[in-house]
């Protein structure tokens, strides 16, 4: 959102920022006033990055409040832009819808149950798709690997 020519296509994109160091109500007021008032959807990356596949609650939380279904996509296809730019394949794989509506409370075991649930079908469609594909690129799981 620094930049001005992305944070103009992102607020044209109805995308909201969120202070990952301090997130505030907004950070999940926001996406569900707007998924109960709106016929718009939510994309998350309910790890909070690319890189990681330890899932953040973000995602269970909001759907379960929102009384709104989770529906798992998995995205197999260039890891950088200048692999967008040279056109590489893009793959997107869709799973079936996650209902939450059945937890009926949103404390941690809660919480914890809809990621499982969660993490089986991303692992499932991960596997459907192309069981080999590397998701952090050579540089990016050398910088990990020195912290």
């Amino acid at each position: 959102f620094k930049n001005p020519i992305l944070r103009w296509i992102l607020v044209h994109a109805h995308a909201f920022s969120v202070k990952r160091d301090s997130p505030g109500p907004s950070t999940v007021k926001t996406p569900i006033k707007s998924l109960k008032s709106t016929d718009l959807s939510l994309i998350m990356f309910p790890s909070g990055t690319r890189y990681s596949k330890e899932l953040k609650g973000g995602a269970a939380l909001i759907g379960r409040l929102a009384k709104v279904p989770l529906i798992p996509a998995v995205y197999q296809g260039p890891l950088t832009l200048g692999g967008l730019l040279k056109r590489q394949k893009v793959v997107i794989s869709f799973g079936d819808p996650i209902q939450t509506e059945d937890i009926k409370k949103l404390d941690k075991d809660g919480i914890n149950q809809i990621e499982e649930r969660m993490n089986q079908t991303f692992q499932k469609i991960d596997f459907e798709t192309n069981p080999n594909f590397v998701y952090i690129p050579a540089k990016k799981k050398a910088e990990l690997s020195k912290k």
